[in-house]
This record gives structure tokens, sequence and C-alpha cells, in this order.
């Protein structure tokens, strides 16, 4: 027979009551379900508000935005508005770092959308999948991105077609044979666009006449350039970002070189000819959408972007839109909105009418759909082409 004192026994009725609190309390992913909760549910961005490529995160979040101010208009989620948290990248890895771990751990997002740059959003990726918080990156476009995990999700193209579409254009339209590359070596964007574009364009029966390498940020290309202007190219393959593009273009038409630049989704910003003046005039690039496009979905959307901004949106703009609408419509799918859940419900994401086309999501979490390629025209980025996938 024990033998118990007084403050035995108040020990042991102490924790009888803390197990029958435990035994008749919710569980964890009741008590977290965010959709079952009270109050805004939380979307995290990330982007590189600030920096050498802030048109990029600006435009993304602006986009994100008339998507947030629409469901809230429309009721919401279950009733329940949606309420953004954005924090700057800088354009650099461990600014996304800090960011993305913010949004993650003190915050506590129910979904990310970002980054832009690959490379970002590999970083970001890797810690979405470490949290089981799903993210959708609206415009990244590297392969390696997406293979992080389940939770990692985009509504854009991939470059390997990128990269195919560009040099299908140049080689078919355009009758380039010879076609030289310069690319920037410390962006994951650049390098895989030039492998990817290479490897087309050889198979389309082409030649690269030079391969030249930079770093972003550079002020003088002239090296690079006198060797590619040696090989006398049809095209210069220009796979960066429009800050260097732009700079780029300036410093080719000073060597007398004529040959027109060819370019990716990266030199989509309105900065673009504000930097390159006449020099970027007869380029061409590769988008995910014109703003010229018909479709009453372009349209719409290009009419809210331009009253509430002052300027016609550019793709990423476009992409951050279909990003946080491909969300939402997931978030009023799923049965709750803890991670599995929420990032089955935009893996079934199927046939969803976005701004930059039609999204279906593949079983490898990419969206498959077409490119575009746009001429710069007086300033302008103007409608040319649109290359299917393979």
């Amino acid at each position: 027979m024990a033998h118990f004192t007084l403050s035995t026994l108040a020990r042991a009725l102490g924790a009888l009551a803390v197990s029958a609190a435990a035994a008749f309390a919710p569980s964890p992913a009741a008590a977290q379900d965010p959709k079952k909760a009270d109050g805004p549910i939380l979307i995290g961005h990330y982007g590189s508000l600030t920096g050498s490529e802030a048109t990029f995160g600006q435009n993304t979040s602006r986009g994100i935005r008339i998507a947030v101010k629409e469901i809230n208009d429309a009721g919401g989620i279950g009733g329940r508005k949606v309420e953004l948290k954005e924090y700057d990248t800088q354009g650099k890895t461990q600014e996304a770092g800090s960011a993305v771990t913010r949004l993650l751990t003190s915050d506590k997002v129910s979904a990310l959308l970002g980054e832009v740059a690959s490379s970002l959003s590999i970083t970001g990726g890797k810690l979405a999948q470490k949290y089981s918080v799903p993210m959708i990156t609206p415009s990244s476009t590297n392969p390696q991105v997406t293979r992080i995990g389940n939770m990692v999700f985009r509504v854009c193209f991939l470059d390997d077609f990128q990269g195919y579409a560009m040099a299908k254009f140049a080689y078919d339209d355009l009758k380039a044979k010879k076609v030289a590359i310069l690319f920037d070596q410390a962006q994951t964007y650049s390098k895989g666009l030039a492998e990817f574009f290479s490897k087309s364009f050889r198979e389309l029966g082409g030649k690269i006449s030079a391969e030249q390498a930079f770093t972003g940020g550079d002020q003088d290309f002239s090296a690079q350039l006198t060797t590619i202007r040696e090989t006398n190219p049809d095209a210069i393959y220009v796979p960066g970002y429009y800050t260097d593009a732009g700079n780029i273009a300036l410093q080719v038409r000073k060597l007398g070189i004529t040959a027109p630049l060819l370019g990716g989704d990266g030199w989509d910003s309105p900065k673009l000819a504000e930097i390159g003046g006449g020099a970027i005039e007869g380029s061409f690039y590769t988008n995910h959408y014109s703003h010229q496009d018909p479709r009453g979905e372009v349209q719409e959307f290009v009419r809210k972007y331009t009253e509430t901004y002052g300027q016609v949106p550019d793709a990423l703009a476009a992409l951050g839109y279909d990003s946080a609408r491909v969300l939402f419509a997931a978030m009023k799918a799923s049965p709750t909105l803890e991670g599995k859940d929420l990032a089955a419900a935009i893996a079934a994401t199927k046939d969803f009418q976005g701004v930059a086309g039609t999204i279906t999501i593949d079983k490898n979490r990419n969206a498959r759909k077409p490119a575009v390629i746009v001429e710069m025209k007086g300033g302008v980025p103007t409608y040319r082409a649109t290359v299917q996938p393979k």
C-alpha cells in the first residue's frame, strides 16, 4: 500500500487534470486549421521590391494586390478576408531566406507567393518544403524550382520550353543560321536559358558562333562583344535581366553590331526601353502574355491595373495576379488550409483561365502553356508570334 502525503496527492491530482485536458483538447491539425479560425487568412509574398530588378517584385506585388482586393470584395474565403504579408528580398539570396523564414515562422502564413528570380525561389522553396507550407512562384522558370518537392508549384512555363521557343522563332521566322550567346554566369536563370536555347537551336540546324559570359551588374561588355562581333552572328541571345540587357544593347550598337538581340522573360520591364533607348529597338524576347491579347480576361485585367497604377501591366504583374487567383481557388476547394490539403488542391488545378493563359498544373507541379514573342517597337513590347509547346 502506497503512502501519500498531502503534497504528493496534490501533484497526482494536478497531473490527472492535465491528462484529462489533453484528452479533450482539439488535435494540433484542427487547432491550427486557418480555415476554421477567426480573423484574416494570411498569405505571404517575397520579392525584389528594391534593387536592380525592383520592377519584378513591385509589379508582381501589384498583380497580387489586385487579386486580393477582388477576393475580399467578393466576400473573402469562407467569409474570411485575405491579408497579404510582404517582404523585400532586394534581389539577394540571403534576404530571400530571411524573408521566407519570417513569413513561415513569425507570421505563420498559410501559403507563399514568390519569387521571380529562380535562384531566390529555390532558396524560398526549400524552406516552404521544410515547413510544409505550399508555395507558388508566379514566374521562376528554371526547372530546378519545382523539383524541390511537393509543396512547390509554378504558374509560368519552364526555361527548357522558353529556350526552345526563341530558338524556333529565330531559326524559322528570322531565318537566323548563326547566333552568339552572352549570358550571366551568376544567375541560375540565365545559365539555364543559354543551355536550353543552344541545344534547341543546334537541333533545328543552326550554329552557335560564340558563347561569352558576364556577371550581373557588370558595366563593361566590350571584350565579350568584340569576340562576338568577329563571328558575324545573325542574332545575339542575351538571356539576362532587363538592366543588363539594356546596357548590353547600348554597347552592342556602339561597336557597330547591327544584328538583333534576343532575350527571355527577364527582359520584361518598362525600364528596358528607358535603359536601352533606340539600341533595343527591333529586338525580341519570349514572354508569358501580351497586353494586346484581345481575350476578355486580359483586357479586363489591363483595365483594372491601368486604372489602379497608371501604367500597362507587364507579364510579371499578370503572373502575380494569376498565381494569387490559382491559390484562392485552391483555398476554396481545399477541405482545410493545412499544408498537405492545400497543396493537393493546388495540384488539382485544371483549365484555369488565367490572364497569362490557361493553366493546368501537371504531375511535376508545373504549368504547361504557350509562349509569346514580342518585339520592341517604339519602346513598346509589341506582339509578334505565339509558340506552342512541343
